[in-house]
């Protein structure tokens, strides 16, 4: 059966001030993250590293995310707009991030963090990985939510149907009621989408957190859970690519299918294979666990 989305994307109303879900989501992901990492950092996991100097890690992340994430989504998604407007890049209430943008600015991020405290690249990064999905998985959730980034339509059983943002139901100019009736009586069926906001939470999300956090609890040589992070995003990314609606701006590459996503994720691939050889000679810290009030 199909699915009538009708979530109001705004959380809670102030006055002049309106929470979005997508917000929501931003800080359970900054909070989660914290709450796990916590957890390694007392068990010893990165040794050295107190639970203050984390917390400094977090703050450097959620900088990368946020500033790598817009800037990104601008270069691979919108270089035309930036282009003819400079400033656009500033406005971040408008929406766009992007997941290889904030990747590159969390890395950044890291890298700052780990030079200033003397440690190796990828140690911090394989520490960070497992933290990662579960930010990944809320996000797209909320991109649900917000009726955004859908999929392809489907005839499947448990297509979604968005009547806010689809432009092929939009242009109907359809009354609630009117939506609620055709619903019912099936005539907006052939407009369900794939949610592939949720395959992307399932995938991204949830799996990928189950994976690496099993795979992370045993100690592990270094490259290796980044490794896998990598190998799983991009392979997680380039599939449901086949069924999500490219960005309108971008459309499509080539070949009536390879999508920009789908371009920028197979380096990641690569990347992952590369560091897996990497590992199997590399050295593998063990974890020196600290005191609770560390």
């Amino acid at each position: 059966m199909t699915y009538l989305h009708q979530i109001d994307p705004i959380a809670l109303s102030l006055g002049p001030l309106k929470v979005h879900w997508y917000g929501i989501a931003y800080a359970l992901a900054f909070a989660l993250a914290w709450w796990l990492g916590r957890r390694r950092i007392l068990q010893g996991r990165l040794p050295g590293v107190t639970v203050d100097h984390f917390s400094d890690l977090l703050f450097y992340g959620m900088l990368g995310v946020v500033l790598g994430g817009r800037i990104g989504y601008v270069l691979f998604y919108s270089f035309g707009d930036l282009l003819a407007n400079p400033l656009m890049i500033l406005r971040v209430w408008e929406g766009g991030m992007s997941f290889h943008g904030g990747l590159l600015g969390v890395l950044i991020a890291a890298g700052l963090w780990t030079r200033k405290h003397k440690l190796h690249f990828f140690d911090t990064v394989d520490f960070v990985a497992p933290l990662v999905p579960p930010g990944l998985g809320l996000g797209r959730l909320g991109n649900f939510i917000g009726a955004e980034l859908w999929g392809k339509y489907t005839q499947a059983g448990w297509g979604v149907i968005f009547p806010s943002t689809d432009p092929n139901i939009t242009r109907l100019q359809l009354t609630p009621e009117q939506i609620q009736a055709q619903y019912a009586s099936g005539a907006l069926d052939v407009f369900a989408r794939h949610p592939s906001q949720l395959y992307q939470a399932f995938l991204e999300g949830l799996t990928m957190f189950c994976v690496l956090w099993w795979f992370s609890r045993k100690p592990r040589p270094r490259y290796a859970v980044s490794g896998w992070f990598a190998i799983l995003y991009g392979v997680f990314r380039i599939l449901v690519e086949f069924v999500r609606v490219p960005d309108a701006q971008v459309g499509y590459l080539a070949w009536g299918w390879l999508t920009e996503g789908q371009l920028l994720s197979v380096p990641l691939v690569l990347l992952g294979v590369f560091l897996l050889w990497l590992s199997r000679r590399a050295p593998t810290l063990h974890p020196s666990p600290l005191p609770e009030t560390a």
